[in-house]
């Protein structure tokens, strides 16, 4: 007889599944770089418009019907789709960097944590406050580094698309979607539209026709990556793994965006890391790992990753 409970996943991760973390990691943690090289071939808000298009075609045809209402499908899909990533990829066309911007992307840690208490009531402990404080002084650490060689505009961009991505991961657990990547291939359809409009409105039909025009292997395979490799792949293997083990477990993982986004943007664009910025890296990801980490009464596990991700973002995605 079976019993009348499944038995409780297990805490540890088998060798394979760790693996497959790290992996996933690193792809979202290299997006940031395949976007900078995205931003030399298409307007922003273009680029993203593409990116989604991308995810959700033919993988809408795949999925089966969406397994939660609309109005959450709709939500995640304008604040994640539309603000989070116009957001993100116009601050990197802005000029902010791409190892910076997969670390301050983080920071949507503690802006689901300001939202959860305030949307959800779900009151963060000492230690979570603590680890707010921490990774916000990180933020302004980032910022005084930012500042003296680099544009402000595209880093409050980026911060900007974190505070998006803190209130979809609210919108997420109020869905509570039984299936990641169906949830997140029905999301992908929504932004389309909208970001073409708004490309066509700010960056100009010009713009953009020479963008599609001027198409090539680069072009294509940096859609690629960022549609079917973060989005498709990653936030199917993060889901898969969140089924099969503990939040805990798992989570800690999406801490290794930041580290491989950095190194990536050093190794392919040359991004050069100052002492300040590996001070604002240890404040925000110490922060960061204090906040999610730490345990509570009504835990919001969040299935979207760090980084550029649609979605942890995140350039995309903890990523998108």
């Amino acid at each position: 007889m079976s019993p009348a409970h499944p038995a409780p996943a297990p805490a540890r991760l088998a060798p394979s599944h760790l693996a497959l973390a790290v992996l996933v990691a690193a792809v979202w943690g290299v997006n940031f770089v395949v976007i900078e090289i995205g931003l030399d071939h298409f307007p922003p808000l273009l680029f993203s418009a593409l990116r989604f298009l991308a995810a959700a075609l033919p993988a809408v045809f795949l999925v089966g019907p969406p397994k939660v209402a609309w109005k959450w499908v709709v939500g995640v899909g304008l604040v994640l789709g539309v603000a989070k990533f116009g957001l993100l990829f116009t601050g990197m066309d802005l000029g902010a960097p791409a190892g910076l911007s997969s670390l301050v992307l983080q920071v949507q840690t503690v802006f689901t944590a300001l939202f959860a208490f305030v949307a959800l009531g779900e009151r963060p402990r000492r230690l979570q406050v603590l680890g707010m404080a921490v990774a916000l002084a990180g933020i302004g650490v980032a910022a005084v580094d930012e500042g003296g060689s680099g544009p402000l505009a595209g880093f409050a961009l980026v911060i900007a698309a974190a505070v998006c991505w803190g209130a979809s991961n609210v919108l997420t657990r109020k869905a509570a979607p039984p299936d990641a990547l169906n949830f997140m291939v029905w999301a992908s359809t929504v932004p389309v539209l909208p970001l073409l409009v708004l490309s066509l409105l700010l960056e100009g039909p010009e713009r953009d026709l020479a963008a599609l025009r001027g198409l090539d292997g680069t072009g294509i395979a940096v859609i690629v990556y960022v549609a079917w490799i973060t989005t498709v792949f990653g936030f199917g293997a993060w889901g898969w793994l969140l089924r099969r083990h503990p939040a805990s477990s798992v989570a800690p993982f999406s801490l290794l965006v930041p580290v491989f986004g950095m190194s990536s943007a050093a190794l392919f664009l040359g991004e050069s890391v100052s002492p300040l910025r590996w001070c604002a890296a240890a404040l925000l990801v110490g922060g960061v790992a204090l906040t999610s980490l730490a345990p509570r009464r009504n835990p919001l596990v969040s299935t979207e990753p760090p980084a550029v991700s649609f979605p942890r973002p995140t350039g995309e995605e903890r990523p998108a």
